[in-house]
């Protein structure tokens, strides 16, 4: 195993609008960070996609700067990890070329046909018992069905199913690998218990593609390849692990593996991963197998949540962030009377309705923008705390709550999260995320890094409790409201996409 000192990794990681890149010593210091911003194509309402060439020469980019890092740091460059949103659907030919758009996670709701189609052939018992969960938007099989259905000249092409992280791989070393925990992702492709893939289920959905090599997230998908060396500028023959989703990765980053530990993580969409030593599947949340050998995840995603904050900017004329969480703060709880339903892209957890939709109860001529604000942040934290129910009610221990993520700065909104699940948050010092627990990883396979040290704890978020009383009772008014107005919100969806 190598010394600390003068050697480094690298982690990548390719978000919904972003790619990010760190530079950490073995021993977690971190010598540089860079991100490239990219866009989401939405060619049609439901449909969300990305152009995978854009991952690559993201990654190109930040390997040639992060290079540049090391040398200016005297460090030398010894594993690299990959990292990427999920699960998404990538189908490739047989030389890893894309043939169409990567199709993005369960904030895509094209598949819905095909979820009928296979929940009709394959029954939804087997596919409950081989997988874990039911078929939703989240669920990687239907979408690689509707390419099938839909586009058959580009599936005629394709060989090979990919995500994020498996391409990078693929990029980086020509080896085709994926992860156990995303292709438990892939529903209804992965026997969860056995750990394989369900064969049967494969040729029903992806015949003609080949099946990845499953591997651990750790461990080493392959080594650096001399045309990818000459890309990336990193030295040939550097091991790449094989790196998972970045919600998984966000987990690691955070020291959040452990049975009893929730991890919430703070972004665009909220998501938030339980870790147990056996499985619990629970109603609308996903079952999946975990970062670590024996140990299942219970995990959940709100479909929009920074996203509602930065819509309610642009709206209301585009102040800063500082501004309006200062005038969140003055609105104080309960946002002088509004309660707002968070589904402005639909919702995934636990209500896993792509045809839900946004609702604002309470307004008033006198209501502010602060009051907007500020109800936006109590919506995402009820959403917590509707998933954090939908967990229990499995059986589920939660022990720990760690908050990741860049909605974890500025305090308003842990606060409010805190104050209405009645929980306690560990935010630790380094909050950079999936890209951080990607160069974790990858320092893995040349030394025995701690993510104690690489990441410690620098403040614990208590609940008021005058707070969380107040938000108890607004509590079971939000549970009340999705009800309520789910006939219209449907009926409302439909009228619009009929417009498109």
């Amino acid at each position: 195993m190598l010394e600390a000192a003068h050697h480094a990794t690298i982690g990548v990681d390719v978000g919904t609008s972003s790619t990010k890149g760190v530079l950490t010593g073995l021993d977690g210091t971190l010598i540089a960070q860079t991100v490239r911003e990219h866009t989401v194509d939405n060619p049609r309402p439901g449909h969300f996609e990305h152009d995978a060439g854009v991952w690559w020469q993201e990654f190109i980019s930040i390997a040639h700067e992060l290079g540049e890092a090391a040398a200016e740091a005297a460090a030398s460059i010894v594993a690299v990890g990959v990292s990427g949103m999920g699960p998404c659907v990538l189908l490739a030919d047989s030389d890893g070329e894309p043939v169409r758009r990567a199709i993005l996670y369960g904030v895509d709701s094209r598949a819905g046909r095909q979820i009928e189609a296979l929940n009709r052939d394959l029954g939804e018992e087997e596919i409950v018992r081989v997988g874990g969960t039911p078929l939703t938007s989240q669920a990687a099989g239907p979408k690689i069905q509707w390419i099938r259905d839909r586009e058959p000249q580009a599936y005629a092409r394709a060989s090979r199913f990919l995500m994020p992280a498996s391409y990078l791989a693929l990029r980086l070393t020509g080896e085709y690998v994926l992860d156990h925990h995303s292709a438990s992702q892939s529903w209804p492709l992965y026997d969860i218990e056995e750990q394989r893939w369900h064969d049967e289920h494969w040729q029903r959905i992806a015949p003609g593609i080949e099946q990845p090599e499953l591997k651990f997230p750790s461990e080493r998908a392959g080594t650096i390849t001399a045309r990818a060396a000459h890309e990336t500028g990193l030295r040939e023959g550097i091991p790449v692990i094989t790196g998972t989703i970045d919600a998984w990765n966000e987990a690691v980053s955070a020291g959040a593996t452990e049975p009893g530990d929730l991890m919430l993580m703070y972004g665009t969409t909220m998501f938030l991963i339980t870790t147990s030593n056996r499985r619990a599947p629970a109603d609308g949340m996903w079952t999946t197998r975990g970062v670590e050998h024996g140990t299942y995840s219970l995990a959940g995603g709100m479909a929009t949540s920074g996203s509602i904050t930065s819509w309610i900017r642009d709206l209301t004329g585009g102040a800063g962030y500082t501004e309006l969480t200062l005038e969140a703060a003055e609105s104080g709880p309960g946002a002088r009377g509004l309660l707002m339903l968070p589904y402005f892209a639909g919702e995934r957890t636990p209500v896993q309705d792509p045809d839900a939709r946004g609702t604002i109860v309470g307004l008033t001529l006198s209501t502010t923008r602060g009051d907007l604000y500020r109800a936006a942040l109590e919506a995402t934290a009820f959403g917590v705390r509707h998933n954090i129910a939908a967990m229990r009610a499995s059986g589920t221990e939660i022990t720990r709550v760690v908050a990741v993520g860049g909605g974890t700065t500025g305090g308003l909104w842990t606060q409010i999260v805190s104050d209405v699940t009645g929980m306690d948050q560990v935010v630790n010092s380094v909050t950079l995320g999936a890209s951080f627990g990607a160069a974790f990883l990858a320092a893995g396979l040349v030394a025995e890094p701690d993510i104690r040290q690489w990441n410690p704890p620098a403040e614990v978020v208590r609940p008021n409790p005058a707070a969380h009383a107040e938000y108890s009772e607004l509590f079971e008014r939000y549970l009340e409201l999705y009800p309520a107005t789910k006939t219209t919100m449907h009926w409302l969806a439909a009228r619009a996409t009929e417009k498109e």
